[in-house]
């Protein structure tokens, strides 16, 4: 089966040593193009960090092409955004204040911003929004239903900015699918390859499966399984592929992230087939997303084939989703 070279619209490449080996694994999983969270640390606010992250991910001589983002926060003006925007940056990237890694300079409140939205609008920049507000007892709120208390705010900014592009990202529930699908062309989402997979059952108890938002219930897998295997042309794929340490994974609080980049094209083609449409893999991967975003179709093409391979215990120190089971399908070498 012949496809374009993946477009991975959500991956996390790291810094120093980590992305050094990170990104050759990125290449070897099928991915042609991708847009880099920028949550390192510190997070990429200021074209100096901008130029300088672009120079460390291409000294890695993959071919990939990176697309830039950056980090919501005051420090962000619509000067520098059309500075940014010049440069290749394509995305403003919202983190709530404390609820993943290196989302402690996130946001409180986004209403602060909307000047700033409103710049995004004109000037065609996307706003990629990690959908999930704290968890607060008194609230009611936990990480079971962070997602889904965030989608008034969703809903917020549409109504106010009816032009700004904006990207769910990672969708695990089936009310935040129903709310994309509501809220018209301007609204898209990503979704990754472990959340096609897992349940709540499938990480609680397992800190390789663990990631946020977190995985939820098996109705809110199979709203994720429908709308791709329907072909809805808002849902896109964006990994999620986040590497961390063994031992950030295996401590008694273990980072989240689920590292899916050295086989993401294989891991895909085994759930499609899984699901029974693999006829809908190409436009998931390959064409949804680029259309959303404005961007070329991508060039560079990958053969997967069926071709059991099983899944290595771990890359470069770093434990892969599903280490250690088979796989149905291989990327022709």
């Amino acid at each position: 089966m012949r496809l374009p070279l993946l477009d991975d619209f959500h991956v996390h490449l790291r810094q120093g040593e980590m992305l050094r080996n990170v990104v050759p694994q990125t290449a070897a999983g099928g991915v042609g193009r991708c847009v880099v969270m920028p949550n390192t640390d510190p997070p990429v606010t200021t074209m100096e960090q901008v130029r300088a992250y672009r120079a460390e991910l291409e000294a890695c001589n993959t071919g990939i092409d990176f697309l830039l983002s950056l980090y919501l926060c005051p420090a962000l003006t619509p000067a520098l955004l059309r500075a940014a925007q010049a440069e290749g940056v394509v995305a403003v990237k919202c983190y709530p204040q404390g609820v993943t890694t290196n989302s402690k300079w996130g946001v409180s409140d986004l209403a602060q911003y909307d000047n700033l939205f409103a710049a995004m609008e004109e000037l065609g920049v996307l706003l990629l929004l990690h959908g999930e507000v704290p968890s607060r007892a008194e609230a009611d709120i936990c990480i079971l239903n962070a997602e889904e208390r965030f989608l008034p705010e969703l809903e917020r900014i549409h109504q106010k900015f009816p032009g700004l592009r904006m990207v769910l990202e990672h969708v695990t529930t089936r009310e935040a699918v129903a709310c994309v699908q509501a809220l018209g062309n301007t609204v898209g989402a990503s979704i990754t390859a472990h959340h096609l997979e897992l349940t709540v059952d499938d990480w609680a108890g397992h800190n390789h499966n663990f990631c946020k938002p977190v995985a939820k219930y098996p109705h809110d897998r199979e709203a994720l399984r429908a709308v791709v295997a329907a072909g809805h042309p808002r849902f896109f794929l964006g990994s999620d592929s986040a590497p961390h340490p063994r031992s950030a994974k295996e401590g008694a609080c273990g980072c989240a992230g689920v590292y899916t980049a050295p086989l993401l094209a294989a891991y895909l083609a085994d759930t499609f087939e899984t699901m029974g449409c693999l006829e809908r893999l190409a436009s998931f991967c390959c064409e949804f997303g680029h259309r959303f975003y404005g961007l070329p179709a991508p060039t560079g093409s990958l053969v997967l084939e069926k071709r059991e391979q099983v899944v290595p215990g771990a890359y470069a120190g770093v434990v892969p989703f599903r280490a250690g089971e088979t796989l149905r399908w291989s990327i022709r070498g």
